[in-house]
């Protein structure tokens, strides 16, 4: 695979890539790329992490990428996930989040056996080093740069919150030094974090690991929208990263979300009631979740309807079918339904996953624990 093969499977389908310079130079001087994305563990998974995410875990794996999952335990617990209870977090969380992530490799038609996971206590536990990073880190920004950065815990600026969420980013910027990531990745949400990294990468070199004082390349990925209508001033206003980041999807809305092991009757319902407004492009999820979920999986995408609404269709690129939408060539109700049918295929292999066995168990658990916290 040549350099820009290269290149183009780690950046493709990404919003944003800080910087390009930097991810060339270690492809083009045959630098190992090590990779890692983390995960507070919270409840059950989303379409929105799980196949986002693995679509491009997958692209790692196929450009030779050394790429982790990181397993937030400590984040989990200081941002109050699970009950804030350890215990529960480490148990049922981390086996939970082992079993989703290995489901939706599967979706992606990646190798379940090529993912690894790292617990972020085994990272820590009699680390010295990992705490001196911290301190090294705190010391290289300011306070009010780490209260800005709290919206990557979902927390908004200048929202009251005990003290460990402060020390939540610092940790988050220490966890991709004392790992040695060349390539740190997560949705456009975390960029706050990546940017802090980068900004202090120089004061804290000698955690980096990487040559010629070059520092970890953020890649971001992007957020689908949750299924919900947008407010009125979001459609009529500028599409921002602020903006976008409200409105995508949420666990805490369950009804603008699919989960992994959605029956095909869940997805049906959410699905067909979720916000499409006929012709418009603006904030529009079902048009959302084709171009980033079901390009990049199927490669393609089927609509079928009725010889008097113009037949079945088949399209192969997302810029077709957004041209006929726009031009009301395609009507709501029948890319909803194309949809639906595309993500109750795709996600098959996550609902079989989890049909039998220990993965049964531990899904029937943390369903138990999340509908009574």
């Amino acid at each position: 695979m040549t350099v820009d093969e290269r290149f183009n499977l780690i950046t493709r389908n990404l919003e944003e890539v800080i910087t390009e310079d930097d991810l060339r130079y270690f492809l083009e001087n045959d630098i190992p790329l090590k990779h890692y994305i983390g995960f507070e563990l919270s409840g059950q998974l989303h379409i929105g992490s799980g196949l986002v995410t693995m679509i491009k875990y997958k692209d790692f794996i196929d450009a030779g990428v050394d790429a982790t999952i990181f397993l937030a335990d400590w984040h989990a617990w200081i941002n109050d996930k699970l009950g804030g209870e350890m215990d529960v977090i480490q148990g049922v969380g981390v086996k939970y989040f082992k079993e989703a992530f290995k489901a939706c490799m599967k979706c992606v038609g990646g190798n379940s056996d090529d993912i690894q996971f790292l617990q972020g206590s085994d990272l820590y536990r009699g680390n010295d080093r990992y705490w001196e990073t911290v301190l090294n880190v705190s010391k290289s920004t300011t306070l009010s740069r780490i209260q800005r950065s709290i919206s990557i815990l979902g927390r908004k600026e200048g929202e009251s919150v005990d003290f460990a969420k402060l020390v939540y980013p610092v940790m988050q910027v220490a966890d991709i030094f004392i790992q040695g990531i060349s390539l740190a990745h997560a949705g456009m949400d975390q960029r706050k974090a990546h940017v802090v990294m980068r900004d202090v990468a120089d004061k804290v070199s000698e955690y980096t690991g990487l040559p010629d004082n070059r520092k970890p390349v953020a890649l971001h990925h992007h957020l689908i929208l949750g299924l919900g209508k947008p407010p009125k001033e979001a459609r009529e206003g500028e599409i921002n990263h602020e903006v976008w980041e409200d409105m995508k999807m949420s666990k805490s809305k369950p009804d603008t979300a699919v989960f992994i092991t959605d029956s095909a009757e869940d997805i049906e319902r959410k699905v067909g009631k979720a916000y499409c407004l006929e012709g418009d492009t603006n904030f529009n999820p079902i048009l959302d979740w084709i171009e980033y979920l079901v390009f990049p999986i199927k490669g393609s995408f089927t609509v079928e309807r009725e010889e008097k609404h113009g037949g079945n269709k088949e399209y192969e690129s997302y810029d077709d079918l957004e041209k006929d939408f726009v031009s009301k060539q395609l009507h709501p109700v029948d890319v909803k339904k194309a949809l639906s049918t595309a993500l109750i295929e795709i996600l098959a292999p996550a609902r079989e996953h989890f049909e039998s066995g220990e993965a049964k168990e531990i899904l029937e658990e943390m369903k138990s624990i999340t509908t009574t916290r």
